[in-house]
């Protein structure tokens, strides 16, 4: 069985990421850094619901297309994962309040798009877990209840944007040209931030982040590292590093794993 795996955050991308071939290989030699999971438990900023909600955890894991507007091969993407229901049971035992259950539920592309590129061959199982709340102490709470998932082999991703202004994306551009002052000033802070593993700032980052309501009009997507946050802390702090950095028409795409 794996040993304690490691906890991601990690900023997803849109559909189109399958054509960046740099941001493809990143995500990809990422996954080949650290050993393989048992299992993996995925909160992205494309599912809001309360009760906290665990997705399909029985027969094929579907998948939601949960965009439009995009050509049609985006639409023909698979992603066959195996369902999870023993992991279903541990996060039901864990959180012990009501966890709901949507079988209808599917794997959306916060979920499946970076794990086309991680784990290509889709043989490790997957279940989606809901945001029942945006608010960072909130989710925090939740990550810590969350943490003895790790010591079973589960690898838990927090999964969004480190800064999404979708008003700054623009596919006109080279997706690694010149990014706007609001989105490199929050990645800069974001990543000082994490360094010094300053856990009050990130908890505040919405009075302390330079351009914070720039970056995150709203804070879906930031909101999964909270998550992850709570996870990955221990009574050491919460050690970290940089797997990912760089911007992608604009967004910050960086990317943080906590150690094992």
């Amino acid at each position: 069985m794996t040993d304690r795996a490691p906890i991601l955050y990690l900023s997803h991308g849109a559909p189109p990421l399958a054509d960046d071939t740099i941001w493809r290989a990143e995500l990809a030699d990422w996954s080949a850094r650290f050993e393989r999971p048992e299992s993996i438990l995925m909160v992205s900023a494309h599912w809001e619901a309360a009760p906290v909600t665990v997705s399909a955890s029985a027969g094929p894991v579907p998948l939601l297309y949960d965009f439009w507007g995009f050509p049609q091969k985006y639409y023909d993407v698979r992603y066959d994962a195996p369902p999870a229901p023993a992991l279903a049971a541990d996060v039901t035992a864990l959180l012990r309040s009501g966890v709901h259950r949507d079988e209808t539920r599917g794997l959306d592309h916060g979920a499946y798009v970076p794990l086309v590129e991680m784990y290509p061959e889709a043989d490790i199982p997957v279940l989606q877990l809901s945001l029942p709340t945006l608010e960072p102490q909130a989710l925090f709470t939740l990550g810590r209840a969350l943490a003895p998932l790790r010591d079973q082999g589960t690898m838990i991703v927090g999964s969004g944007f480190t800064t999404h202004n979708l008003r700054w994306f623009n596919p006109s551009m080279p997706a690694d040209g010149p990014a706007p002052n609001p989105s490199v000033e929050f990645d800069h802070w974001a990543s000082e931030a994490m360094a010094s593993q300053d856990l009050d700032a990130l908890l505040d980052f919405s009075r302390r982040a330079p351009a914070a309501r720039e970056a995150h009009p709203r804070t879906e997507h930031w909101a999964p590292l909270y998550v992850a946050l709570g996870a990955a802390y221990d009574s050491g702090g919460i050690a970290n590093e940089s797997a990912v950095s760089g911007f992608w028409y604009g967004l910050s795409k960086r990317s943080w794993q906590f150690a094992a």
